[in-house]
């Protein structure tokens, strides 16, 4: 019944467009694929966009990776809704590709395809141990707190030690030690998952290591994250000063990024303060020019991890490059703890036809538009199909980055279009939404629009002000889904 609903509603929006219109579809509903969205509805004034996701809830990573004590970053799904809104586009939730529909079936079903699903995976070390009990990916953690139906059941134990290691030092890292080093009635107040409150509530951590192989000038975080997490109230900072010492390839990249040089100020600053610590007060140690050798096997639980085996680093000029590479020393120390979060990078996961680099963890393509392999050969390019956001460049940058990515794949779309690289709307009708809604209904696959997301949204808030919370997320599968039969 709400499938039929949900299928009107569409075939509504479909039916108030010209008959051969521009179809588009745009593949995942993150800052990467609403901005695709976007701006193909400035250039194109004839096109219609599907925006398709594998979640029944829009926003991607607005949604589950923003930190909940960030709610200022999310305003953006403001802009996006706007955009879900307009006439000439439909989001098109619960459909997953590959499984739901191919990549194929897109393509005959679509003029222009552009896959803008982010990196829904992690990279890893490599090392033994890995597969330890007590290690996480920062991914799963964020998602864990962020009440993204995937890692709902991720249950870390912060109960059984003091001490967790992160590893990395971008604003993943910092995020995730926020969260676990931020008092909980700060917390209660935000967004969070109630599952990860309760947990944090009943938290024994007390001390937290950021684990870094370069040193305090190369740190990847931005110093507005870090100067939050320097403000936390009654936090001890340890940083050896030692490791602030520079050299002059440090001072020459000093000199050339001003960001750099703020979080290294800030840095240094915090070195300086107090580093007594009282009964019970909270830690947060700075660990540079240490890399992950080895993780360490607890002897009582047999298949837990109980530390990481670091080695020592040093600086060395790689040639060519110009920047400064972590190099063992073969000097080793043990950090000792309960859990570890690796905040090492995310990473984008192939599907069956799509050509993929999986050294650069990327599709190869070429300012957006896709090749059929990792030559580079500017001439493979595969008709009509495109990438944006982490999928085209990688996962970096911030969601402002999205929007200039997303515009350099559209002005390709576009170029294209112009100059004959795809068939005509005309010559070459395409059936579009209505013809994957029809594929979908025969495979008994539920859609869900944005106005059942603006039900799920409603019923958040209201479960939310109960609590004196913006929201109260919804975050199984079965519950998303419950509330839009309603």
């Amino acid at each position: 019944m709400a499938f039929c609903r949900a299928k009107t509603w569409f075939s509504r929006s479909f039916s108030s467009l010209s008959s051969n219109p521009l179809r588009v579809c745009v593949v995942g509903s993150g800052p990467a694929g609403f901005y695709t969205a976007e701006k193909m509805l400035k250039a194109h004034q004839g096109a219609e966009i599907d925006i398709v996701d594998r979640l029944p809830t829009p926003f991607g990573l607005v949604r589950s990776g923003v930190a909940p004590d960030h709610p200022e970053t999310k305003i953006v799904v403001n802009q996006f809704s706007r955009v879900a809104q307009n006439d000439r586009c439909s989001f098109i939730g619960n459909v997953t590709l590959g499984s739901s529909i191919s990549l194929s079936e897109l393509r005959e079903l679509y003029h222009v395809v552009v896959l803008a699903y982010g990196a829904e995976s992690d990279r890893v070390l490599g090392i033994p141990g890995e597969d330890f009990a007590g290690i996480h990916s920062a991914r799963e953690f964020v998602w864990w707190y962020n009440g993204h139906p995937d890692c709902k059941n991720l249950d870390p134990d912060l109960k059984s030690t003091d001490t967790a290691v992160i590893l990395g030092q971008g604003n993943v890292a910092l995020d995730v030690a926020r969260i676990l080093l931020r008092p909980t009635m700060e917390l209660a107040k935000t967004d969070i998952a109630s599952h990860a409150l309760a947990a944090l509530e009943e938290s024994s951590i007390r001390k937290v290591y950021l684990v870094g192989r370069r040193g305090p000038v190369q740190a990847a975080c931005t110093a507005k994250e870090l100067r939050e997490i320097l403000g936390i109230k009654d936090l001890n900072v340890h940083i050896q000063e030692s490791d602030l010492l520079k050299s002059p390839a440090d001072e020459e990249e000093l000199k050339n990024n001003r960001i750099q040089r703020r979080v290294y100020e800030l840095l240094s600053k915090a070195a300086s303060g107090p580093s007594l610590t009282s009964s019970g007060q909270r830690e947060l140690h700075f660990v540079f020019f240490r890399k992950p050798d080895r993780f360490l096997d607890s002897g009582d639980r047999n298949g837990h991890v109980a530390g990481v085996h670091c080695e020592k680093t040093i600086l060395k000029e790689s040639v060519g490059s110009g920047k400064q590479i972590a190099v063992g020393t073969g000097q080793f120390e043990d950090l000792e703890c309960g859990i570890v979060l690796k905040s090492i990078g995310y990473k984008s996961v192939p599907i069956n036809g799509l050509p993929f680099d999986h050294h650069k963890g990327i599709v190869p393509n070429i300012q957006g538009r896709v090749l059929s392999n990792t030559t580079g050969n500017p001439t493979l390019v595969e008709e009509g199909l495109y990438v944006c956001g982490w999928l085209k460049r990688g996962p970096t940058g911030i969601i402002a980055t999205n929007l200039y990515c997303a515009e350099e794949t559209v002005a390709s779309i576009s170029e294209d279009l112009e100059q004959g690289k795809l068939p005509s709307t005309s010559s070459l009708p395409k059936p579009g939404r209505e013809g994957l809604l029809q594929l979908l209904a025969e495979r008994n696959v539920r859609v869900l629009s944005f106005s059942t997301w603006e039900k799920i949204d409603s019923e958040e808030k209201r479960l939310g002000s109960l609590r004196n919370k913006p929201r109260e997320k919804l975050t199984t599968r079965e519950e998303l889904l419950k509330v839009t039969m309603e």
